[in-house]
């Protein structure tokens, strides 16, 4: 049989020009220039190795270029732990390429045949101590061309610097707090700008009186489109000086109103909705059901929480814009500007700055098209806007809030004999240009005003949306899981990290946990019993073992386990929580363990399984945002409590390290299964279980009240 063909790495595709890649310049270093951007991942870190592996030359002497649309690859968007899968193995496949080119140019000058010569830190020798270097090279090799599929990258027991964890590259100038973040970055003759907005969701500005504004000391410009208004000072004061006389000045429509925050699944259940199947097994023998467990779940709407708020800056120049932005994706939303604009692309330069936090589709896109606009009011100097807490937390898409019913057919022994999962949900997805509207809060509120995009879900085939991680990776005998997409959206949704796969994976470990209890069946073995894969049996083999499951019960002390494979298709996460239920639930300590295949950078890929552990556990314990029917009311860290330092569990870590396996991504692998470990620790400790996120004391004792 013959083999298939060999294919390019799916970012190649789309862009395979050697040279936006790889560059040597004079100075004896290498730029890369990957599409994908630094959002704290530390990606730009592992790239750097892949690259120093891939070239034979010292880490030392890479520099990783911020992506630019001027420059750089078009990888799309940073998101779905992709990075090192999509990135990652474009990179190894050019930078091969790059070296199999430039020893065939050494080989011609030295008169040596390439399969006899090495590659040491860039230099090129052979036999007689004949030698060259990439340097000597670059200006006679030429990587205007494109990648072609037949190169071959080193192998895995080959490769020096992949595997090992060494210091990342973006966290000196942190440390030395030298300008890196967008927020500490200043460009000659900035300006300042704030953009007016209602506190009421979806009120219209009806009436602008601007004589106070007018009065204030530097203020320098102020910009009215529609419902859009804001202002430009020369400093950031005169800039929110000039906003509250703006915003004293303004008259509001009235809203439309939100729903009840306190019954969330009633109102996504009586919701227009799109209706999908997302994936049916049928019993090769099917057998009757003795009795059926029906169940709900639910989470609530959740906020991205950066740390720092959005930020943006903007310059015209003519009829061209020049924009610094922390956005995940610097083309997608380059698409979304040459829409609101009516400008061509490539008017248009988008360039990657890092933001202090980012967990998905936060206001990172909103606020560069605030400055845009507002630059537009001062031709030629740059503006910078920065959203308040307020901003962040009124108006930035949340993730959606998500209703789970699992319907699970047991027969005379509690073994399941079918399965049924349903999801309503908001689509998680309303990312900047993949429609032919923009997706940009600002578009919303101009005179001539696009509609607010109703999130969508991404396909099965990209992980899914609401949907994601509801298909069981056990081995169950027959199942039917339905998606519902509310076709409305009061509250503004897009991608939050993993997307629904918190919530179904919450959802399908709590379910499983209800019933090895009623089987009087330790949870570990009863998952282990219905898996096939050995790779998902390895990482929760190796939780258990390092955890010490099961240790002794104790008064106050609860255990659970939570397991999932991330999209199906992603890394294998185990966890196994420890937590204490006295005044309030505390969780002790995080157990996990992760394959990722080949960990490019194990200490990176620690942090991102220890950050997922951390971030999940505040989304279980404390995160909901709150609202009336006017307004969203949780805008402050008082209102929206996230945990804090001294109440974070310790996390203790163990990678299945599988060089011979493609990497793939650890940020967002953590989430699902430390939701249900907590959870399910919850019951351990407490016996009741909660169903409904956050687990708080008002949700513990509701679920005793239900239970007695």
């Amino acid at each position: 049989m013959t083999p298939p063909a060999p294919k390019l790495p799916v970012s190649l595709v789309t862009s395979p020009r050697l040279s936006s890649w790889v560059r040597f310049t004079g100075d004896g270093r290498v730029a890369i220039s990957p599409g994908k951007v630094e959002i704290g991942q530390g990606i730009v870190t592992a790239l750097a190795q892949i690259a120093a592996d891939e070239l034979d030359v010292d880490i030392g002497r890479i520099e990783m270029i911020r992506a630019s649309t001027a420059t750089s690859p078009n990888e799309g968007v940073t998101s779905g732990s992709l990075s090192i899968q999509q990135s990652g193995r474009a990179l190894r496949h050019v930078c091969a390429e790059v070296r199999q080119i430039f020893l065939a140019a050494a080989s011609e000058r030295l008169g040596v045949d390439a399969s006899r010569l090495d590659v040491d830190d860039g230099t090129i020798s052979g036999p007689g101590n004949v030698r060259t270097s990439y340097w000597e090279l670059a200006g006679d090799v030429s990587l205007d061309q494109d990648a072609t599929a037949g190169a071959t990258a080193k192998a895995a027991a080959t490769r020096a610097v992949a595997g090992h964890s060494i210091q990342r590259v973006d966290i000196p100038d942190k440390v030395f707090a030298r300008p890196r973040f967008i927020h500490d970055h200043a460009l000659p003759e900035l300006l300042h700008g704030r953009v007016l907005r209602p506190d009421i969701s979806g009120a219209k500005l009806t009436a602008l009186d601007e004589t106070a504004v007018r009065t204030v000391p530097g203020l320098v410009a102020i910009a009215r489109d529609g419902s859009f208004a804001g202002v430009v000072a020369d400093s950031e004061v005169a800039a929110e000086s000039a906003l509250n006389a703006l915003r004293k000045g303004a008259t509001w429509s009235a809203g439309e109103p939100l729903p009840d925050e306190n019954d969330l699944a009633g109102f996504l259940k009586s919701q227009p909705v799109e209706t999908t199947t997302i994936d049916t097994r049928s019993a090769a023998s099917p057998q009757k059901a003795a009795r059926t467990l029906r169940r709900q779940y639910t989470r609530p709407y959740i906020a991205h929480a950066s740390i720092a708020p959005s930020c943006a800056m903007a310059r015209w120049e003519g009829d061209r814009v020049h924009v610094w932005t922390h956005s995940q994706g610097v083309y997608l939303l380059r698409a979304d500007l040459a829409i609101v604009l009516r400008l061509p692309a490539e008017n248009i330069v988008v360039e990657h700055m890092e933001g202090a936090g980012c967990y998905g589709h936060n206001a990172a896109d909103d606020v560069a098209l605030d400055a845009v606009l507002l630059a537009k009011a001062v031709d030629g100097r740059p503006v910078r806007v920065q959203w308040s807490r307020h901003d962040e937390m009124s108006h930035a898409p949340f993730g959606a809030a998500m209703a789970i019913e699992i319907e699970a057919d047991l027969d005379a022994d509690n073994e399941i004999v079918g399965w049924r999962h349903a999801i309503w949900s908001n689509g998680h997805a309303a990312r900047p240009g993949r429609a032919a509207q923009p997706a940009l809060l600002a578009a919303t509120e101009i005179a001539n005003p696009y509609p607010r995009m109703i999130s969508t879900n991404p396909p099965a085939a990209n992980g899914g949306g609401g949907d994601r991680n509801s298909v069981p990776l056990y081995d169950l005998p027959a199942w039917t899981i339905t998606s519902h997409r509310l076709l409305t959206m009061p509250v503004r949704t897009s991608a939050l990290r993993t997307l629904g796969g918190q919530g179904n994976v919450f959802a399908i470990e709590s379910l499983l946990d209800e019933i090895a209890a009623l089987r009087g069946e330790d949870p570990v073995a009863f998952r282990l019993r219905h898996l096939r894969d050995e790779r998902a049996k390895d990482v929760i083999r190796a939780a258990a073992r390092r955890a010490q499951w099961k240790p002794q019960k104790r008064t106050g002390i609860g255990h659970g386990v939570g397991f999932a494979r991330y999209k199906n298709t992603g890394a294998y996460c185990a966890a196994i929580a420890e937590i204490e239920g006295t005044d309030d639930i505390r969780v002790r300590r995080l157990t996990l363990a992760v394959d990722v295949g080949e960990a490019i950078n194990p200490d990176g890929v620690i942090n991102q399984i220890e950050g997922g552990a951390i971030q999940a556990t505040s989304w279980v314990l404390k995160e909901r945002v709150r609202f009336d029917r006017i307004r969203i009311t949780s805008t402050s860290w008082t209102d929206y409590p996230i945990l804090t330092s001294s109440e974070a569990p310790a996390v203790d870590v163990e990678i299945i390290q599988r060089p011979e396996i493609e990497p793939v991504g650890a940020g967002e692998a953590a989430h699902g299964p430390v939701t249900a470990a907590i959870a399910n620790a919850v019951h351990d400790c407490l016996g009741v279980r909660v169903r409904d996120l956050p687990i708080t004391r008002d949700k513990i004792i509701a679920a005793m009240e239900l239970a007695s």
